[in-house]
């Protein structure tokens, strides 16, 4: 869908609805409507005949493009497909993909660093509820996602650390997870405490995600149906400003461990 979503974009840069771009591919224009719908794939040389006919002269990108129509590699995520909402695939692959990766968690603590009870209580909590069955397989899923092999930064809010979404001990084992992953060279963790001045970002939950090129990188937020993908070229300077904004007013990594700690204890 990102591919074909690009490929209409270079399109319309190029001033041409699909049918002058069927003539200049000498293909019907409905095959121009199935590539840029995510219908129809598209091979490396027809790629790059179109990326000449949009002018489009970002070598980077094109070859970007055509590493994404070519890649025919099924990851482990697909033994879910039939089992979860689309969304919970694309986000398997988008990882799979990844460069990098940013979170923002403000009243939770991000998917990859939850604990398999505290990832069973947040899908407990679901309106309407998950049959027990849903339920594994959602948790299943969420912790088969958390072999982090890109750099990974996550800044948490105090008020994520301290809400029980299950109980005591539960909190205290996510809390000693946090601190145990912390450690690692992949994961860098960082904490906004409650004390802090002039906080207005609490919206800013998100999870950034980096593609091989700025320009194709994808930031997820949730909403009550799903997923959003967000992937135009202003609304990312947009989110890469507000993750420097929130970045900015955490505490360093070492003090994040210390504040985790002393939260731990007091469990």
């Amino acid at each position: 869908m990102r591919l074909a979503t690009e490929l209409r974009r270079l399109r319309e840069a190029a001033g041409l609805n699909a049918r002058q771009a069927a003539a200049l591919l000498g293909v019907s224009p409905a095959q121009i409507t199935h590539i840029e719908s995510g219908l129809a794939g598209v091979s490396e040389k027809r790629l790059r005949r179109l990326a000449s006919h949009y002018a489009c002269t970002d070598d980077e990108l094109v070859d970007a493009l055509v590493a994404m129509a070519t890649y025919r590699t099924n990851g482990w995520w697909e033994e879910y497909r039939g089992l979860l909402p689309t969304s919970f695939l694309d986000l398997s692959e988008l990882d799979h993909h990844a460069s990098f990766r940013r979170d923002v968690g403000i009243l939770y603590v991000p998917g990859l660093l939850q604990t398999e009870q505290y990832a069973r209580a947040v899908f407990s909590s679901r309106v309407p509820e998950l049959t027990t069955e849903e339920l594994e397989l959602r948790v299943a899923h969420r912790m088969a996602r958390q072999e982090v092999t890109f750099p990974y930064e996550a800044v948490i809010h105090e008020a994520a650390l301290r809400i029980r979404v299950s109980d005591r001990p539960a909190s205290r084992t996510q809390l000693t997870r946090l601190l145990e992953l912390s450690e690692t060279d992949r994961i860098t963790l960082r904490v906004i405490p409650f004390d802090l001045d002039g906080f207005s970002r609490a919206s800013s939950t998100m999870t950034y995600v980096g593609g091989p090129l700025p320009k194709l990188d994808t930031v997820v937020r949730d909403a009550p149906h799903g997923s959003v993908f967000i992937d135009s070229e202003a609304q990312l300077n947009a989110y890469r400003t507000r993750f420097r904004k929130v970045e900015a007013v955490s505490l360093e990594p070492e003090r994040s461990r210390d504040f985790i700690h002393e939260l731990a204890k007091e469990l």
